[in-house]
Formats: C-alpha cells, sequence, structure tokens
C-alpha cells in the first residue's frame, strides 16, 4: 500500500519549524518589540506635616528609599506597586510661635509603606522612541504603611505609643482609645520621566499623603493632666510623665494641665516625598503575521 504523501506528524513538524523561522526573522513587520513593565528603585526625601509642623515648614527634610514594579497598560496609562522605607521627624525648637516652643515636643518615626498607584501620562510614552521618550504625568492611589513614634531622654530612645502620653486608654478618657501602629492613605501627585535607553527610564516625582491617622507624630488633642502619670514609687519621675508634657525643660512650671491644647485633632497628619527613580524596563516579542 502507498505511503500518503503529507503525513500528519510531518506537517505539524513542518509548520512548527517555518513558524519559528518566521518570528525569529530579523524583518520589522514580522516581529514587534512590546514593553510590558518596569522594575525601578527610588530615592529621596520625605517631609512631614501635622500638629509639630503646622506652618507646612520644608526644614526637617528626611531621607525616602523604594522598590516599584509598574506594568503597562498602554502607552499612557499604567499600574504601580510601591514599597517605600521613609524616615519622618519634627520638633517644636522649629517653631516661632510662643506656645509651640515652649510646648517643647518632639518625635521621630520609620514608616514602611505599600502604595498602589495608577499612573497617567500627559504625552505618548513609548521607550526605544526618538519621538515619543519624555513625558510629564499624574499619579494618585492609595498605601498602607506602619509607624511607630519616638522620643529621647537624656539620650535614650523610648516609643511613645505604650506611654499613653494623652491618656489613652484611661478610665479618666474612656473616649480616647489607643492609636494603632498601622494606618493608610490616599495619594496624590505628579511628576517625569525620560527614556533614557531601551532598557532604563529615569525619572522624578512629588508625591503627596493624605494619611487618615492623627498620631504619626503622637500629638492629636489635649494634656491628660499631670495626676494621670503618678510618680514611681521612690517618688521619681515615670519617663510618661517627663514626655507627655516637656514644657518643664523651656521654662518655670509646666504648662500641661488636663484639657489644655496640646494638638488639634481636627486635621490627619501628612507627608510628602519627593523622589528620584531609575528602573530597568522588561520587553517581549510578538510575532506579527
Amino acid at each position: 500500500m502507498q505511503k500518503p504523501i503529507f503525513h500528519t506528524k510531518r506537517v505539524v513538524t513542518t509548520a512548527l519549524v517555518a513558524l519559528g523561522m518566521f518570528c525569529a526573522s530579523p524583518a520589522v513587520a514580522q516581529n514587534e518589540l512590546s514593553y510590558v513593565g518596569e522594575l525601578g528603585f527610588s530615592v529621596g526625601g520625605a517631609q512631614y506635616f501635622g500638629d509639630l509642623n503646622t506652618r507646612g515648614a520644608l526644614n526637617t527634610i528626611k531621607p525616602t528609599v523604594g522598590i516599584f514594579y509598574r506594568k503597562y497598560l498602554n502607552d499612557y496609562i499604567g499600574l504601580r506597586a510601591h514599597l517605600r522605607i521613609t524616615q519622618l521627624g519634627y520638633s517644636d525648637v522649629y517653631n516661632k510661635n510662643e506656645f509651640q516652643r515652649r510646648r517643647n515636643l518632639s518625635f521621630n518615626t520609620n514608616v514602611q509603606e505599600l502604595d498602589l498607584q495608577g499612573d497617567f501620562n500627559f504625552f505618548r510614552f513609548e521607550p526605544g522612541s526618538y519621538n515619543y521618550r519624555f513625558t510629564p504625568y499624574l499619579t494618585g492611589g492609595a498605601g498602607i504603611f506602619h509607624f511607630n513614634p519616638y522620643a529621647y531622654l537624656d539620650g535614650k530612645r523610648y516609643d511613645l505609643q505604650p506611654l499613653r502620653t494623652e491618656g489613652q486608654g484611661s478610665a479618666q478618657y474612656p473616649d480616647r482609645k489607643p492609636y494603632g501602629l498601622v494606618s493608610y492613605a490616599f495619594l496624590l501627585g505628579g511628576g517625569f520621566k525620560y527614556n533614557l535607553s531601551r532598557s532604563v527610564n529615569i525619572g522624578m516625582e512629588v508625591l503627596y499623603r493624605f494619611s487618615r491617622t492623627d498620631y504619626l507624630d503622637d500629638v492629636s488633642t489635649t494634656y491628660a493632666g499631670q495626676a494621670l502619670f503618678p510618680p514611681k514609687a521612690n517618688g521619681e519621675n515615670t519617663v510618661a510623665y517627663l514626655l507627655q508634657d516637656r514644657s518643664w525643660a523651656t521654662g518655670t512650671g509646666m504648662i500641661g494641665e488636663a484639657g489644655r491644647q496640646r494638638g488639634n485633632s481636627r486635621d490627619k497628619d501628612q507627608f510628602v516625598s519627593v523622589e528620584f527613580t531609575v528602573s530597568i524596563l522588561f520587553t517581549t516579542y510578538k510575532c506579527k503575521f
């Protein structure tokens, strides 16, 4: 019996080989280079605004670093996950207001945040192209972050949240609950990016956080009063007593009687960052028929 000229396995094998050669051809019409995303790093500075920095001063900028991945949806829109580690802090010694200087509070905190952002390019952005390699952009989204405010007393660091400096959790202030160390923020910002080569982008971004906590600085409402922080058995003042009202270091007597304003609970704390970015592009080739 004569064997068939077109054997099924032979046809399939030949077709696969031909397809592979077709896709491997250098002809532009047969292959399309597609940018799918980028992995990047950010470094810059951050500034806190809140109950200690009510003037919006930019005089205690502290470092921030991050790593991100941006997924390209098209030439104008991208989605990004950005992990950042930021330092924030402020002190009443920088304030000009007499009450704030007398208040003499201060804090520092490390912030670890995970942000999800959507980026919108004003111009078409096409890496590798001479005509579409630069664009300003808007960005927005939301993030979750961990913080833990602390202060120094006689050169030693003390975490402020466990001290409950405004009477949180006490019977005298049942409406003041101990605040959590995890919160979230809404993000709004903008920047620009430039395609340096077929595999590298650089850029700069300004990002503002509208946080949903008023305790980044451990300051929010009124003084709880000295009676809420009794001395130790040996008569020495406790760390909580000394840190809830530090006016003892700036004048005669202490200003923190119960009910007197310590902070402003109507406004949440905020912070802003300015970051420079560099990223490596990921590409894929699509076979065109």
